[in-house]
């Protein structure tokens, strides 16, 4: 547990879900990863994957199971095409749901996008230990999701509750 007041950094792993981006045109990917690190968090990995929700399933599996892991952003496929699979991909890997992420990021984005918000299936959970949040794909939605609910709650000086400081129970 940290004293009152002192920044915890955490190790996060980023994964961009897309049948159509690369690693080098990812501007949300670059998006995440540039945050957290500018927020004094640890890159463990990032990896960019198709819209396939075995492939999906095995790389956060692995990602679970490493102890060295604090969390996980996903973004993409989210949406409600025939190829965005990542709810079904992985959502039964979660221990426990959290469901005001959704709630929480879908109201937000009613005030940037209206209506369209209510096609995003934006989720969070906990996975052995592990914070995982999927996001929408596209950049703006990311940048929502981190500055206005994610970055405080994986920060343990925000009051009166963050989800860094849950770290130590999370196994209990």
């Amino acid at each position: 547990m940290s004293a009152a007041g002192e920044f915890i950094p955490l190790r996060l792993c980023v994964l961009t879900v897309s049948d159509t981006r690369s690693l080098a045109a990812d501007s949300s990917g670059d998006y995440l990863a540039q945050a957290l690190t500018d927020a004094g968090h640890a890159l463990v990995e990032r990896a960019l994957l198709p819209d396939d929700r075995y492939q999906l399933r095995a790389l956060v599996s692995r990602w679970i199971a490493d102890a060295r892991v604090d969390g996980i952003l996903v973004t993409g496929g989210t949406g409600f095409t025939g190829r965005d699979s990542t709810p079904e991909a992985l959502l039964p890997l979660l221990d426990k749901q959290m469901p005001g992420f959704g709630e929480l990021f879908r109201a937000l984005s009613f005030t940037e996008i209206g209506t369209a918000t209510l096609q995003s299936r934006a989720f969070a959970g906990l996975a052995n230990g592990t914070f995982l949040f999927a996001l929408p794909g596209s950049t703006p939605a990311c940048r929502t999701a981190w500055e206005r609910i994610i970055r405080a709650q994986l920060d343990a000086r925000t009051q009166p509750c963050n989800l860094a400081t849950l770290r130590p129970r999370l196994h209990e």
